[in-house]
């Protein structure tokens, strides 16, 4: 029987009276009145006088309880079932001998005089005919009922390929975990995830068959958990390891001490998981890639800490997977700001949030201002001004170049023929305009060139498409039609950042190009002339044999990066036609062009 009751004692607590002999002892006509009921019926059952005493029990409580139905009279019935344990209980059961509420049920663990215990579901209801606070109790046995619920609570919790805790049960883990009273009670406060998939796992299930790829799994749940086992020896509590779905796994660990711990988890992991696997008379090697995160519990949600960790995996497989990344918050927030960025750009060309600037390219013979290369800005509402770098790739990723690159190019070619509109007595100026190569692929960019020049009435040949290097030598089929067609047009097709890639010089003559724009880090060897440093010959040999191959090939070439008279100097000396840099200018809003169009730059 479980223990006396910690409640006050009924008859002093319930209505302020000592209670009598007389009082607590069953009347003939009630004991009578339940005999016949409690020797037939199954359940265990007692009545019970308004202060709470037994009046009389039938065999089958007094099985139950270990005791003669006999000696149960006269006992305090709260103390027989332990109804004292939890303050709801208790004043529910005190409010019924009042007869102020109908009915009690609630499930206790009674332990016998033996020491055995069993899980009863305890009901307590009045028996008005025989007058106020006289009620009837009774203790159904239900621990084979519970422990069916607990093999099916097994069932629904846990994986049946690896028997591992499923995504149901590490969830209900995971946020009981990050509840405050769970780490206000003591620990160190902190939480940790490794959160991992393996690497190949795919190529398994694929050639070999699902059946291989469960045993598979099944091995890696083993070593996973023989991971937390040694993790967790000599500390509070060992890790959590759960299989999320897949090929994806968990190990979370509560009252973590800090990233080393996670750290040398991750590590431990990825050297067992390494190891090749015999599974069925084969041996199969996979590694894993893992994203681990650790931080303060407080202030930390089960959301919040799964998309750290899934963000985290990613990062560690987009580095080469094999391996086990940090969660970085500065990373992290680059990346949100990439999506808010991604998210908005659409409706951002459609807001008409995007505006140009102008750089301009001078003749190193004479300094005068011969074109522009056209450079899109971003006033983006929230992060301020955005350059390219920020926002291009972007744009190629999701195809919104398309557009934005037409907008590009229309207001380019109007600013241009405007500049030739206002100074009728200068010659006119080029516009160089950068031209995504997924805008050849995913629009019909000779028709929105031709398009556009019409529109316009600016001159093709007062037009320069810039193209990369690895675009334009690579380029083959419909790329290389639309830039021979954009050639025969009258439009200037430049190769930008020439001399970064493996070029095929040979493929070069070939191509309809008529412009080559040194990439800055050949310019920028030439930086230090003048400063006490000798320049480095090797960077004028290689410049000047570029420039030279250019000529012989009918292309002009512009150097980009010009940032200082010496370097332009040396650059004019060995033949370069045009420069571009800040010795010349930034870019700058069209009105700073205007300024620039009548005197030596």
């Amino acid at each position: 029987m479980s223990g006396t009751s910690e409640g006050p004692t009924p008859a002093a607590d319930l209505d302020g009276s000592a209670a009598t002999e007389s009082d607590s002892i069953a009347s003939p006509r009630t004991a009578e009145a339940y005999r016949s009921v409690f020797d037939a019926a199954p359940l265990a059952m007692a009545v019970v006088d308004r202060e709470g005493l037994v009046v009389g029990a039938n065999d089958q409580l007094g099985e139950l309880l270990g005791s003669a139905p006999q000696a149960l009279a006269g006992r305090i019935a709260a103390d027989l079932v332990d109804l004292a344990s939890d303050a709801r209980s208790w004043h529910a059961y005190r409010e019924i001998l009042r007869g102020r509420q109908a009915k009690l049920r609630c499930t206790r663990r009674i332990k016998n005089p033996d020491g055995q215990s069993f899980w009863a579901q305890v009901t307590v209801a009045p028996l008005p005919q025989d007058g106020p606070g006289v009620v009837l109790l009774s203790v159904a046995d239900i621990s084979g009922h519970r422990e069916l619920q607990a093999r099916l609570r097994h069932l629904q919790m846990h994986d049946p390929v690896t028997r591992l805790p499923n995504r149901t049960l590490f969830f209900e883990r995971l946020t009981a975990a990050l509840e405050t009273e769970s780490y206000e009670q003591g620990g160190t406060g902190r939480i940790g995830l490794c959160y991992l998939d393996l690497d190949g796992f795919k190529a398994v299930n694929d050639t070999l068959g699902h059946r291989v790829g469960d045993r598979l799994l099944a091995a890696v749940a083993e070593r996973l958990t023989r991971c937390a086992e040694e993790a967790g020896t000599g500390r509070v509590s060992t890790p959590l390891v759960a299989r999320l779905g897949g090929d994806e796994f968990a190990l979370l660990v509560e009252d973590s001490t800090g990233t080393e711990q996670l750290a040398d988890l991750a590590e431990s992991v990825l050297t067992a998981i390494q190891a090749p696997f015999d599974i069925t008379g084969r041996r199969l090697s996979v590694s894993a890639s893992i994203g681990v995160v650790e931080r303060q519990a407080a202030g930390t949600t089960a959301t919040g800490l799964m998309q750290a960790a899934d963000t985290t995996l990613y990062w560690a497989k987009a580095d080469g997977k094999s391996r086990w990344t940090l969660f970085d918050p500065e990373r992290n927030a680059h990346r949100m700001t990439r999506q808010a960025l991604a998210s908005t750009l659409r409706p951002a060309i459609e807001r008409g949030e995007f505006t140009l600037e102008y750089q301009p390219l001078v003749c190193m013979e004479d300094g005068r201002l011969r074109g522009v290369e056209a450079l899109v800005r971003w006033n983006h509402p929230q992060f301020g001004v955005l350059t390219p770098n920020r926002f291009i790739g972007l744009a190629e990723a999701d195809g919104s170049i398309v557009p934005l690159g037409r907008w590009v190019l229309a207001t380019a070619c109007r600013q241009a023929r405007r500049w030739q509109l206002d100074h009728p007595e200068e010659p006119p100026i080029f516009v160089s305009v950068n031209v995504a190569v997924r805008q050849v692929w995913d629009s019909d960019l000779v028709a929105d060139v031709a398009e556009i020049l019409a529109e316009t009435r600016l001159e093709p040949e007062l037009l320069q498409l810039e193209l990369t290097e690895s675009a334009v030598m690579g380029s083959a089929g419909r790329p290389l039609q639309a830039l021979q067609a954009l050639s025969d047009m009258g439009v200037h097709i430049a190769i930008d950042d020439f001399g970064t890639g493996y070029s095929n010089l040979a493929y070069l003559s070939r191509l309809p190009v008529s412009v080559l724009k040194l990439d800055g880090s050949f310019v920028r060897g030439f930086q230090y002339e003048g400063e006490g440093v000798a320049p480095n010959p090797a960077d004028e040999v290689v410049v000047e044999a570029m420039i030279q191959l250019a000529h012989r090939l009918g292309l002009t070439v512009t150097a980009e990066c010009v940032e200082t008279s010496a370097q332009a100097a040396r650059l004019r000396r060995i033949g370069c036609d045009t420069g571009q840099g800040w010795l010349y200018s930034r870019p700058v809003p069209p009105d700073r062009i205007s300024g620039l169009l009548e005197v030596r730059v």
